[in-house]
């Protein structure tokens, strides 16, 4: 099942994606007078139940053209990160890919143990939003793409074992990036908050659709040009470890997004650098969940 939230006609919902159409779950649950979450991190503290009701609604969708008028085309809806509205910083794995550790410095920059920092919340942002240069404070502005996490159950001290049953499902995530920042400043954070520089989507993928999530490509683009080719096999750190390592003494929650980390080829790696400018269009494409795509200006 594929989940986003979206505004269409001047509202905003949430709905499901099925091949090219949007399926507005609320406008649909309300016609035929069903209770349900009024977000998707409602459904996502809801559980499993919540789910099954999606599933119900969903089958009398199907089951004939009465209810077409929630049924829209992925060209008409103006696309909203699926969790519009994070409660927590999202958080992030530095380094987790060995080549991309490499050519941010050396093998000596291969972390031995985790490496987390967060982007604030002002980040977030949807698929096709255009995303802001920020030129008045920053000259290296980079992509990041990456496969990230969301959590479904509350959990504090999640063994490895138990960490994909804490798991909602899957989204990508653009993890942008001012280097010069990050320099300047000795640190991420803010470097990596900017407004609107952790671009989500286009939806979430739930869990049971993907088989292993250490098997899937990941590609970005900028204008057409493939900058990052990897799989999520080569993540240092797997996410059982990451989930496990984070809950230590820290309760993760519903509704919580963790940025798995990226792959070497980033616009810092190239010699000289390559950094975004206006104009450009980053498309992050993970086998299996999708393609996310934004425009700098």
């Amino acid at each position: 099942m594929k989940i986003t939230s979206f505004e269409v006609n001047g509202r905003s919902t949430y709905g499901v994606v099925e091949g090219e159409v949007v399926i507005d779950l609320i406008g649909l649950a309300a016609d035929l007078d069903k209770e349900f979450p009024s977000s998707v991190q409602k459904l996502i503290e809801d559980g499993e139940g919540a789910l099954h009701k999606v599933e119900e609604l969903l089958e009398r969708c199907r089951e004939g053209n009465d209810f077409a008028e929630y049924q829209y085309s992925v060209d008409e809806v103006n696309w909203l990160a699926p969790i519009p509205h994070v409660k927590r910083n999202i958080m992030c794995v530095g380094k987790n890919y060995r080549e991309h550790a490499i050519e941010m410095g050396s093998e000596q920059d291969i972390p031995k143990h985790i490496m987390i920092f967060t982007k604030a919340t002002n980040t977030v942002t949807g698929h096709k939003q255009s995303i802001p240069l920020h030129e008045n404070v920053t000259e290296e502005l980079d992509y990041e793409g990456e496969l990230a996490v969301v959590i479904g159950k509350r959990g504090r001290a999640i063994s490895s074992d138990e960490a994909m049953d804490h798991i909602f499902g899957y989204t990508i995530l653009n993890d942008l990036t001012a280097r010069d920042l990050q320099k300047k400043h000795g640190q991420f954070f803010i470097g990596k908050s900017l407004d609107s520089s952790c671009p989500i989507g286009p939806y979430i993928v739930t869990k049971e659709e993907i088989d292993d999530p250490h098997q899937l490509e990941i590609r970005t683009s900028v204008n057409g040009e493939v900058r990052q080719s990897s799989s999520t096999e080569l993540m240092i750190f797997s996410i059982p470890e990451i989930i496990s390592i984070l809950s230590k003494g820290m309760t993760l929650e519903p509704g919580d997004i963790i940025a798995t980390g990226t792959p070497a080829g980033v616009g810092k790696g190239f010699k000289p650098p390559r950094f975004l400018k206006a104009g450009d269009t980053v498309d992050i494409e993970v086998r299996g969940i999708g393609i996310l795509t934004n425009r700098l200006q």
